[in-house]
């Protein structure tokens, strides 16, 4: 019975931590940030050729408004114009989004897109980041889904082999994703970020003010490690008891 309970629970938090991560993964409100530099051109993948043989095509966003909000997770890197009322956060919302957004691929930033030098001094530090992030990220929620598989097969045969081996890949997952969110946090506090946002805007404007702010997919992230680590460690001491009581 106990066992039993065990399992249960152990599930349900690892429910909940794969969920966290899958939706940290498809959602793109890693990094929040708005800028007030003012109107500006956005670059997509189609049209004219870039400097890097990326086709790209310049798109003039929309000049009433004076502030400027950015969203970027995996996918996605997207910004558009709003009111300098409005609260970046809650503008970046699923429910809330203009029509004047441009986004662009954000697996491929920043060097696919450069437009000027390749590789641009702007995307150095930011292309290192993104690389161990991009791979660390699709090695966690790959961790996650198969530990997850392999239970799934467990239960009905109650092999302690396969509990043991699903908890080790739920704490891989979990350790994985606690390196992206480290990875991260890291990123934004000891690179350019504003430098960043701006991109090659930011020799217009010299004195732009920048802000930059932690969004809801990386908050999920964080949340989802602890219960995938509880998880895994829950069933790993199932899959040791199972096999102690044989």
């Amino acid at each position: 019975m106990r066992v039993g309970a065990a399992a249960l629970a152990g599930g349900i938090f690892g429910a909940l931590g794969t969920l966290c991560f899958l939706l940290a993964f498809g959602t793109d409100y890693w990094l929040v940030a708005s800028d007030d530099c003012g109107p500006h051109t956005w670059t997509t993948l189609t049209g004219g050729k870039g400097a890097n043989g990326t086709e790209v095509r310049a798109v003039e966003a929309a000049g009433a408004p004076s502030l400027t909000l950015h969203h970027e997770g995996f996918f996605w890197r997207c910004g558009f114009q709003v009111e300098p009322t409005s609260h970046a956060v809650l503008a970046t919302l699923f429910t809330n989004q203009p029509e004047s957004k441009v986004c662009i691929h954000g697996y491929l930033f920043p060097l696919p897109v450069a437009l000027g030098q390749v590789p641009h001094p702007i995307y150095d530090a930011a292309a290192v980041f993104r690389g161990f992030w991009t791979v660390l990220i699709i090695l966690g929620l790959v961790s996650a889904l198969t530990g997850g598989f392999l239970l799934v097969c467990g239960v009905p045969f109650i092999s302690h082999r396969l509990y043991k081996l699903g908890g080790a890949f739920l704490v891989a997952a979990a350790c994985l994703f606690l390196a992206v969110v480290s990875l991260y946090v890291l990123w934004m506090e000891a690179v350019d970020v504003k430098r960043y946002v701006l991109q090659e805007r930011g020799d217009a404007c010299p004195r732009a003010r920048v802000s930059v702010l932690y969004g809801l997919s990386f908050m999920v992230a964080a949340a989802g490690v602890p219960l995938e680590l509880i998880s895994g460690l829950v069933f790993m001491l199932v899959g040791r008891t199972l096999r102690a009581s044989k």
